[in-house]
């Protein structure tokens, strides 16, 4: 039998191979992860022997990770703010980067505002359901064209306590709706397909590309939400939606061109331009 220190040492190894940058970490997260625990309890259990059962998951799981399949569908979940949600291949991987855009809407509204929102192209309800986690007052309908995604999103929201906070309907875009919001938000497509394409394997190989693609180099769908969310905002309303990093220059004039009152590029907290917000006129 192996212990478990011998073990974590060689898929260490394998993955260090298969070229991941912090193999060490992302070998002790798979093996807490198969065996049940907290990854620091991996370190008072070193000398623990694994029986063949346990080895066979953790080798199955280590070659997975070292084929560059995304850690939380291994895993199967991801963390996002305070949130421990199912992720897998119905949709995308929500990313730490997204996090802010939390913060951002957050800032918008005063904290005892009842608010009512719109999650476009919600995939796996990361940001509807870490809104309702962190404002009870808030309305929050959720729309994503993709069944797949939105049964991802249920399930989330049932992990999460929180199926009652967030309306979860089927739309592609706005087709749907017919309701008016104070905010609408959205981490719509925006990349190009050669962009895709030069991206990690991660990306490139597991996230759903409907979900990472948009025609008009990136911008298309972007497009979409500026244009017509001026129908759906209550006066004073915003948009908030994560970018591209050089497409801040032709949102601003679709901005310009549909009336909105004020906009404007954030940058998140590495320096890259990553998200846009515009106000409708009051």
């Amino acid at each position: 039998m192996q212990n478990l220190l011998d073990t974590l040492k060689k898929a260490t190894d394998f993955l260090s191979r298969k070229g991941l940058e912090k193999p060490r970490k992302e070998a002790e997260y798979l093996f807490a992860a198969g065996l049940g625990i907290k990854r620091l309890d991996l370190y008072l259990q070193f000398e623990r022997l694994l029986d063949d059962s346990e080895v066979e998951t953790l080798r199955t799981m280590t070659v997975r990770r070292g084929n560059r399949e995304p850690l939380q569908h291994i895993t199967g979940k991801v963390s996002f703010r305070d949130l421990v949600l199912k992720s897998d291949k119905r949709a995308l991987v929500p990313r730490p980067e997204t996090e802010e855009i939390i913060d951002l809407a957050l800032a918008l509204f005063p904290a005892d505002y009842v608010v009512k929102v719109l999650d476009l192209g919600t995939g796996s309800g990361a940001i509807a359901l870490a809104l309702a986690a962190e404002r009870p007052l808030w309305k929050i309908d959720a729309l994503d064209k993709s069944v797949e995604a939105l049964a991802l999103a249920k399930e989330n929201a049932q992990l999460t306590q929180l199926e009652g906070r967030v309306n979860l309907g089927q739309s592609n875009w706005f087709e749907a709706v017919t309701d008016k919001y104070d905010l609408i938000i959205s981490n719509p497509p925006y990349l190009t397909e050669s962009e895709v394409a030069s991206a990690d394997p991660e990306v490139k190989d597991f996230d759903p590309h409907s979900a990472l693609i948009a025609p008009e180099n990136g911008l298309a769908d972007l497009k979409i939400i500026l244009t017509q969310a001026p129908k759906f905002l209550n006066q004073g309303g915003w948009v908030l939606c994560e970018t591209g990093i050089d497409q801040h220059v032709a949102l601003a004039e679709i901005s310009k061109q549909n009336s909105y009152k004020e906009y404007e590029g954030v940058s998140d907290m590495s320096g890259r331009p990553r998200f846009w917000k515009a106000q409708k006129a009051i």
